[in-house]
């Protein structure tokens, strides 16, 4: 399949069902999907891997500010030179999503990641230990969020 041919069917598979999605296209080799109901994320993810459009290769998490009061999250789906990316955007407060570990492996590492340096809690994410951060952070900081005071880590442990 060629880039025009892996996207149409990645927007097809979106459109298909009944799910609640916009679509675009960012850039000529992008497909952009916002879910607008996270129960139909992991079903949305499956559709993509049983056709097998893609490999994940990365797991990028936003914070959009206490203003917007919300954070996002961005899947990429990579195979030849397109992209699908997958848009989800949460509440800041209880941030939850489901971990896509069951269908992808691979995910938890990102997954672990969004975790520690969000808050963002995985549904079914079997290992929750720090990639990153040392055992004796404080509980409740998450240092890419922009409201994140590491001044008072720093207090505590003595180092950023």
């Amino acid at each position: 399949m060629n880039n025009e041919e892996i996207l149409t069917l990645a927007e097809q598979i979106v459109k298909s069902w009944d799910w609640k999605t916009e679509v675009s296209r960012s850039q000529p080799n992008q497909l952009d999907v916002n879910i607008l109901n996270l129960e139909q994320f992991v079903p949305i993810v499956v559709g993509l891997r049983v056709k097998r459009l893609g490999y994940l290769s990365a797991i990028v998490g936003l914070d959009l500010g206490r203003e917007a009061n919300q954070l996002e999250v961005l899947y990429y789906f990579c195979e030849q030179s397109s992209m699908i990316v997958l848009h989800l955007r949460i509440p800041r407060q209880n941030a939850r999503i489901p971990s896509l570990c069951e269908v992808i492996p691979s995910a938890e590492v990102f997954e672990r990641e969004l975790r520690e340096m969000f808050g963002i809690e995985i549904t079914g994410l079997k290992t929750i230990e720090y990639l990153y951060l040392p055992e004796d952070w404080p509980d409740g900081v998450f240092p890419m969020r922009k409201d994140a005071d590491l001044t008072m880590v720093t207090a505590q442990t003595g180092k950023v």
